[in-house]
């Protein structure tokens, strides 16, 4: 067997090397899509756009706008002499947020009067939308502490809030370890996917066939090149989102690894059984793709799981990518070992023997 294997594995290397475009989807895209995802995707919610209507242009408001212009969180994007005048801006998305300041705003506050401002915010998306009033209402609570000069009351409790595990609040630290499982999972899960259609369409599974290889070995022959190319793939990762983006993992690099592994097995089984499956190229993409994108949505990478309804929560325990997500999350940014995260290893290395079992049982050497 083990010449067999070994002949196997070299015939799949050679095929590896041989096609560019496995060798740039296995290699290039995945550090690419690392580069696009980690600046892209993040919860950091800056430059928000701003319409302001004042309509008392005094000191006090220009005081309040000046705030608002200085703040890193608004760009002031246009000026409007009326509040009827704010809906195109909301309407055509040129600005999420409209501060409209009423002409009696500075005699109010010579009066000693409380003196309102209208916030008007763009609600179609929720998150950014209740953050930028959160963060309007904090710029207009500091204005009034400047220009009264008086510290509010004390509160007969108060609370010293304190950041674990990502003290600078970066969204990279909690983005850049979801991409590179993201990444792990789909590209390795598509391209094993395409391995036994491919020889099938090219004519060779036949010449397969008529050879002593078992089905074995040629289900290792074709999955064993595509792990270790993708252990290469996370040591990669792990060095880029380090130079690219300074996020490194403060756990064990080894135990990252051996979860990667481990992950490794689930996604290159279930490549193995998408692709025996398939009769051709197209249809193992599109398998892959109905199967990938569920299992991205519901794995936690962006959204949190005890959010979702109880039935889909039940669903996301048969997901892997859950599993891997909350692994690689735990060693970059809490640095945990073994001893914390063995029932998510545990999970993930029972979900791989299923998987990869399925995959080996409908893995036959003949054509279909």
């Amino acid at each position: 067997m083990g010449r067999r294997l070994r002949y196997v594995i070299r015939k799949e290397l050679l095929q590896i090397r041989r096609d560019r475009r496995i060798m740039a989807m296995l290699i290039i895209a995945p550090l690419l899509q690392l580069l696009v995802f980690g600046w892209a995707v993040t919860l950091d919610i800056k430059h928000i756009p701003v319409v302001v209507c004042d309509r008392d242009r005094s000191a006090e408001s220009r005081d309040l706008i000046g705030q608002l212009e200085r703040s890193e969180h608004f760009d002031l994007r246009g000026w409007v002499d009326s509040p009827a005048a704010i809906t195109p801006y909301l309407v055509s998305g040129r600005a999420v947020v409209a501060l409209t300041i009423p002409g009696d705003f500075s005699k109010r506050q010579a009066r000693g009067e409380t003196a309102e401002v209208q916030v008007v915010v763009d609600g179609t998306d929720m998150n950014s939308g209740g953050v930028a009033a959160g963060y309007a209402a904090a710029l207009i609570a500091h204005y009034v502490r400047t220009r009264s000069g008086v510290a509010p009351p004390a509160p007969p409790v108060s609370q010293q809030p304190r950041v674990w595990y990502n003290p600078d609040l970066r969204s990279a630290n909690y983005m850049v370890p979801a991409v590179i499982c993201m990444i792990l999972g789909t590209v390795m899960t598509a391209v094993t996917a395409l391995g036994l259609v491919r020889e099938r369409e090219a004519g060779t599974l036949e010449q397969l066939i008529v050879t002593p290889i078992r089905p074995i070995e040629l289900m290792l022959g074709k999955t064993l090149p595509f792990a270790a190319i993708g252990l290469l793939d996370v040591g990669l990762i792990v060095l880029l989102a380090r130079l690219g983006f300074h996020v490194s993992p403060a756990g064990s690099v080894l135990l990252l690894l051996f979860s990667a592994a481990l992950f490794l097995l689930t996604t290159l089984g279930l490549g193995l059984f998408i692709s025996s499956v398939s009769r051709t190229q197209q249809q193992a993409m599109l398998t892959a793709f109905f199967v990938l994108l569920p299992s991205v949505i519901l794995s936690g990478f962006m959204f949190p799981i005890q959010n979702m309804p109880r039935l889909v929560q039940y669903l996301t325990y048969g997901i892997p990518l859950r599993y891997f997500v909350a692994i690689v999350r735990g060693i970059y940014l809490k640095g945990v070992g073994m001893d914390m995260l063995w029932p998510q290893l545990a999970a993930l290395a029972a979900l791989g023997g299923v998987i990869f079992t399925l995959s080996g049982l409908r893995f036959q050497k003949r054509l279909d």
